[in-house]
């Protein structure tokens, strides 16, 4: 404690009253005793630093209604748990916890739709996009995207003009149908020992693109292409463009499209004598398949991209958890879709930013152990590795054979192979 003491008063004019001073000294004399000194003012505790929030819209398009509502359904699945994972783990983009919310739209598998519901996104101003699943849709719909500057991700498109547009943001997680086209046409002269093959597709972009690079590949191994048919993808009698690849007497039939033809096909080709050797791609690589084709599918063979789920780096501990929070098993492609989402999160980590022009080169960049592979991009979007892998349908379930490519080798035992729906993918 410090005494503080007043200025002495002036001293009074002659003429003033002796009771006034009086008191006036009184007064002074009073306030020049002990003072206590100011207390400082009490200091705030620090409060602990609230690091700023981002709110982070990651937006999803497949047919949640529709035939292949199932497939949609099954791929925002996968979203919606990656989307949980990312916020479980509260992670910081620039110095700011990140919030992530999915947006999900219905294209319906639609190529107009796709578009008009993409539109809507980008007005929404999300950051990214997951999807779509199909490559009817992908493809018109990554136009918009592309125009708005925003990452798109597929997790299922496998048409290669996807990523032939020269759209930098245009990116895939699954192997693309040059990969698969590739596989098919040199398994089908090398491995099944054909020379003479019969190629039919469904027109969609799927399954035309599908056929145009099994064509390719055939030729390449030294294969004879005898027939090339098409039907399309709502049809059930295939008859007449069967009679006419019967006189051909091919070895082998390839078929591109989804399961919902392919079944009754093989069905078909048995019913009017023909013994070809059959081989579709993934679009018919289904229980589906079997259901629809009968005992005229046993000892036939299909493939699928990418490797079976118990052999993808991740898949067992990805199974138990999309069950436990879904209480349903896995269609096909939820795997990827989770890995499309945690790779645009991963580049918005790096970037320090969820702005898509800021982050969008940082996808390009990814090197990202995913649960379905080790993902990394070509210049195009593509993975710069996609196993393919080969299956036999046999006593009434998909046996798994080899897989081929991607470093991912291995052959022989059954592996589980979810379901799939008919459809164009």
């Amino acid at each position: 404690m410090t005494k503080t003491c007043p200025a002495r008063p002036a001293y009074p004019h002659p003429l003033a009253s002796a009771a006034p001073l009086a008191l006036l000294i009184a007064a002074a004399l009073a306030g020049c005793g002990n003072k206590e000194e100011p207390k400082p003012a009490a200091t705030p505790a620090t409060a602990p630093a609230v690091a700023p929030t981002i709110t982070v819209r990651i937006g999803h398009v497949g047919p949640l209604t529709g035939p292949q509502a199932h497939l949609g359904k099954d791929n925002e699945d996968g979203a919606l748990l990656a989307i949980d994972d990312l916020n479980a783990q509260g992670i910081e983009i620039g110095g700011a916890k990140a919030k992530f919310e999915l947006l999900s739209e219905d294209d319906q598998a639609d190529p107009k739709q796709g578009t008009i519901v993409a539109q809507k996104l980008v007005d929404a101003k999300v950051n990214g996009i997951v999807g779509h699943l199909n490559s009817g849709t992908t493809i018109p719909a990554s136009k918009i995207y592309f125009d708005a500057g925003i990452p798109q991700v597929s997790g299922s498109a496998t048409n290669p003009k996807y990523t032939q547009q020269g759209f930098n943001t245009a990116f895939r997680v699954m192997t693309n149908d040059v990969q698969q086209g590739l596989v098919l046409g040199e398994y089908g002269v090398k491995k099944l020992g054909a020379k003479k093959i019969a190629l039919v597709d469904d027109r969609t972009a799927y399954g035309q693109g599908l056929a145009d690079e099994v064509e390719k590949s055939i030729k390449a191994n030294g294969g004879e292409v005898v027939a090339r048919e098409f039907t399309n993808d709502k049809a059930t009698d295939f008859k007449a463009i069967l009679t006419k690849i019967k006189s051909k007497k091919p070895d082998l039939i390839v078929y591109a499209g989804m399961d919902a033809q392919a079944g009754p096909l093989m069905k078909q080709l048995r019913e009017l004598g023909i013994k070809s050797n059959f081989l579709t791609g993934d679009g018919g690589c289904t229980p589906e398949f079997m259901k629809l084709a009968g005992e005229a599918a046993e000892g036939q063979m299909c493939s699928l991209p990418g490797v079976p789920l118990d052999k993808m780096p991740g898949g067992p501990a990805f199974v138990n958890k999309f069950k436990v929070k879904f209480n349903t098993d896995i269609q096909l492609y939820a795997p990827y879709v989770y890995d499309a989402t945690m790779v645009l999160a991963d580049a918005m980590k790096r970037a320090g930013s969820a702005d898509p022009a800021k982050y969008l080169p940082e996808v390009a960049k990814t090197d990202y152990q995913g649960v379905t592979a080790r993902i990394a991009f070509d210049a195009k979007g593509d993975l710069k590795s996609g196993p393919i892998s080969l299956y036999k349908y046999a006593g009434g379930k998909l046996q798994f054979v080899e897989t081929v490519g991607g470093g991912a080798g291995g052959s022989g035992g059954d592996a589980p192979v979810p379901a799939k729906g008919d459809g164009q993918k």
